[in-house]
């Protein structure tokens, strides 16, 4: 199959401008929907990228348990309050809160740390159905895609992203994942195809595949980025590209490589067994000037 490489040279062409006259507005909102009781870091770190990548202002939707335990370690991000289910995640019946703030953001990010509960399940599976008739572009991850793969749903919102690693994907198009990592280029497509959004199956060399049935592979990245939360900085990088006006192809394509420059310039002093997400999102200055600074 045709694909394109994903390079330094390219990942350049793609930076957001920064125009001097400007406010938060200006370089987007992102309503990011994650956490629970046990993945509290998940949604500590999707809240942060974004913010560090560009965005102009980042709002966590969560309960209460997790704002109140990480809001001290990043008063960056405001916050919205859902109602629970048993202290433990989002109740079922939480959307019809969340709903009326959404206008108020032109990126949607949801998933990371969710929890695969029936009960946040029916709250995801309301946030999507909602989605599928707004113009809001919409990052995909983790659990979130874990509901999708139980549902009957047959495509997503048209301006979406999803960024499943393959296992993840495996229970999506219900293929073992060593059929998925025998042919990535195929799988990625295949899935771009049926459920009409971007795909950006995560991995050495990870692929993107459009729905208008573009490949590209990325060049960046090494094992330091194998590790718990890589993938919810991946989400708020990619999340904080979509805020500041990239289109969703052009969003996954430079966040990829973002996301895996820092682990290649991480890894030079931390090595690669030492990187951790949040070193991930401490990087991301030295990347993004990296670029910015290519020839």
């Amino acid at each position: 199959m045709n694909y394109t490489e994903i390079t330094l040279s390219t990942a350049k062409l793609l930076l957001p401008p920064r125009p001097e006259e400007s406010n938060k507005g200006t370089f987007g909102k992102v309503l990011n929907v994650a956490g629970c009781y046990e993945y509290e870091g998940a949604a500590y770190l999707s809240s942060l990228a974004p913010l560090k990548i560009g965005a102009g202002l980042v709002t966590l939707a969560t309960i209460e348990q997790v704002i109140n335990n990480i809001a001290g370690s990043c008063p960056w991000v405001t916050y919205f309050p859902l109602k629970d289910y048993y202290k433990k995640c989002i109740a079922p019946d939480a959307f019809s809160d969340l709903k009326n703030i959404i206008s108020n953001y032109n990126v949607i990010s949801v998933g990371s740390g969710l929890s695969d509960t029936p009960a946040t399940g029916d709250f995801v599976a309301d946030l999507i159905k909602y989605l599928m008739d707004s113009q809001h572009k919409t990052v995909i991850d983790a659990d979130a895609l874990n509901v999708i793969a139980k549902s009957e749903l047959k495509t997503l919102p048209e301006n979406s992203v999803i960024t499943p690693h393959p296992v993840e994907l495996s229970r999506l198009i219900k293929t073992p994942v060593e059929l998925i990592q025998s042919d990535r280029l195929k799988y990625a497509a295949l899935t771009a195809e049926k459920f009409g959004c971007c795909v950006v199956l995560k991995g050495n060399k990870t692929v993107i595949a459009t729905k208008e049935a573009k490949l590209f592979i990325n060049t960046s990245g090494n094992s330091a980025l194998a590790k718990a939360g890589s993938g919810d900085v991946l989400t708020g990088m990619i999340a904080g590209l979509l805020a500041q006006g990239l289109s969703v192809e052009n969003a996954a394509i430079l966040g990829v490589y973002i996301h895996g420059l820092t682990g290649d310039l991480a890894s030079i002093n931390l090595t690669k067994y030492s990187v951790l997400a949040t070193d991930q999102i401490a990087f991301i200055p030295a990347a993004l000037k990296k670029l910015s600074e290519a020839v």
